[in-house]
């Protein structure tokens, strides 16, 4: 009987071994579920944080890509009707291209000149140009890039 006291004894350590270990599984599970919860929460965080900074810089974007389509047409337009004017080249900020064409032609339209028909002319290829253009390619050619002429 002592052998089958011994081997109860035993097999009751076992198990309460065993029920030990169970505990202490479910404890470091349950700590790790929180680090996980922990560390998900943070991530989320900084995933709205992120993408609330490209919402903005897109928006920012937009509002440049939407000024300078408003500036194309205008430009664009200007260009073709009053190009020897030069009012075209005012709208994109090009102060002395501007003046330039206008004093060709307002010279050229007080004595009959043919400067007056080179600027119109000027103006007219310009805002076709600018008109045939992607608001991407203009915006980054007459705005970013600075290209007074054609």
């Amino acid at each position: 009987m002592s052998d089958e006291k011994s081997l109860g004894d035993d097999l009751n350590d076992m198990l309460g071994d065993a029920k030990e270990g169970a505990r202490k599984a479910a404890q470091k599970a349950e700590e790790f579920g929180q680090e996980a919860k922990e560390k998900a929460s943070e991530f989320a965080e900084e995933a709205k944080e992120s993408a609330k900074e490209f919402a903005s810089s897109a928006k920012e974007t937009f509002e440049e890509v939407t000024a300078s389509d408003n500036k194309k047409l205008i430009a664009g337009v200007l260009g073709i009707l009053l190009g020897w004017l030069g009012i075209h080249k005012f709208i994109l900020g090009y102060n002395t291209e501007g003046i330039v064409l206008l004093i060709l032609g307002l010279l050229g339209f007080f004595t009959c000149g043919i400067t007056s028909a080179i600027s119109g002319l000027i103006g007219l290829i310009e805002g076709i140009i600018y008109l045939t253009k992607s608001d991407t390619e203009f915006h980054n050619t007459y705005q970013v890039g600075k290209k007074p002429w054609f």
